[in-house]
């Protein structure tokens, strides 16, 4: 970000960014006949590798929501063979150097779609630098990672596969090789795209899984969507103190976050590594000094599986969580009873996982 753009401006430079990025998507999913949101035939050259349905259904969401949140919906367009190829990527510890690490090592799909710790352990137990965010909703999220510098799912999918600290290839063409080389994930492939293992596919494949990992009909969805029952006293209490405070100016959308970036710390310090050079955000993708410790503004569903907390881990509670922000990012003075209905609010943020598309 310049210098001398203020961060209200920064975010609306971010938003325009992606409402651009929805347009020229929406149009070539309807130049492609996917207007009616029908997954792409994978056997057609064009539509391979690619969910342009998926492109258009998120814009669709996007022109259709009026409110600062939304409840995630019940269904998204995914292909079924292209994603049950996905799922069994994910899970397959063949996609490590020496087949000891899988995706799903570090994002436990049963438990918040992270790995409840401070820091992931990857391949030979080597310790990472950020916490695990998780992947769950991750398809409704406008980049990947802390940072933001993957801006599609296919584009995370090489990242921590080329990791030395996680899954520890050298090259993502090695990951290719490897599984070119085994008759069993070379009949998958065939089977899915019509060809040998690629690394369009690959990246294709996990990244349809991980869109189909949704957590819709929340206790705080069946609210929104009109069920005046659906949440205690506390709880409503919560939601109006979230209003109220100002913690929905960032926590926003179907994710509840994951929408903008912003500074860790705005009023003082959110943790004790936020000066630490390891901890530069997004300006280790920009090169801008004033996206130092700016982060991705993580999603709040299902936040109560997820501990621990912040972009380092640092925090083990909700509670301690919800006092941190109120004081570094609003700079205001945490009161108790807003603690308690805040953490009130965020435990209806749950619920359970819906492998979208997938067959039980």
């Amino acid at each position: 970000m310049p210098k001398d753009m203020g961060e209200t401006a920064y975010v609306a430079n971010m938003n325009i960014k992606y409402f651009k990025l929805g347009v020229l998507s929406l149009l070539l999913a309807l130049l492609s006949g996917c207007s009616d949101h029908t997954p792409s035939d994978p056997s057609q050259t064009g539509a391979r590798y690619h969910n342009e349905a998926y492109d258009a259904f998120l814009l669709t969401l996007s022109r259709l929501s009026n409110q600062n949140v939304q409840p995630i919906p019940h269904s998204v367009p995914i292909n079924p063979k292209v994603a049950k190829l996905g799922k069994a990527l994910f899970f397959s510890p063949e996609l490590s150097a020496n087949n000891t690490v899988a995706c799903a090592t570090c994002h436990i799909i049963s438990q918040g779609g992270d790995d409840n710790r401070p820091v992931s352990i990857g391949i030979m137990g080597r310790k990472g630098t950020l916490n695990a965010p998780t992947v769950l909703n991750s398809g409704f999220n406008i980049a990947q990672f802390w940072d933001g510098r993957a801006a599609t799912l296919e584009e995370q999918v090489a990242d921590p596969i080329t990791n030395p600290n996680e899954m520890g290839f050298g090259r993502f063409e090695q990951l290719v090789e490897k599984l070119a080389n085994s008759p069993k994930w070379r009949q998958r492939f065939m089977e899915t795209f019509g060809e040998p293992p690629t690394g369009q596919g690959i990246r294709f494949a996990i990244a349809e899984y991980e869109r189909s990992l949704i957590t819709p009909n929340s206790r705080f969805d069946q609210y929104l969507q009109g069920n005046q029952q659906a949440l205690s006293d506390l709880e409503l209490q919560g939601w109006r103190t979230f209003q109220r405070l100002g913690c929905i100016s960032c926590h926003q959308g179907i994710n509840l976050g994951g929408t903008l970036f912003q500074k860790a710390g705005i009023f003082k310090p959110l943790s004790s590594s936020d000066e630490n050079s390891r901890w530069l955000g997004r300006y280790a993708v920009t090169g801008h000094e004033a996206d130092k410790h700016v982060f991705k503004v993580p999603s709040l569903r299902n936040i109560a599986e997820t501990a621990p907390y912040f972009h380092d881990g640092s925090v083990p509670t909700l509670e301690v969580a919800v006092r941190r922000m109120i004081q570094a990012q609003l700079g205001l003075t945490p009161q108790p009873e807003d603690i308690k209905s805040i953490v009130a609010f965020l435990k209806t943020l749950s619920a359970p996982v819906k492998e979208a598309g997938l067959a039980p």
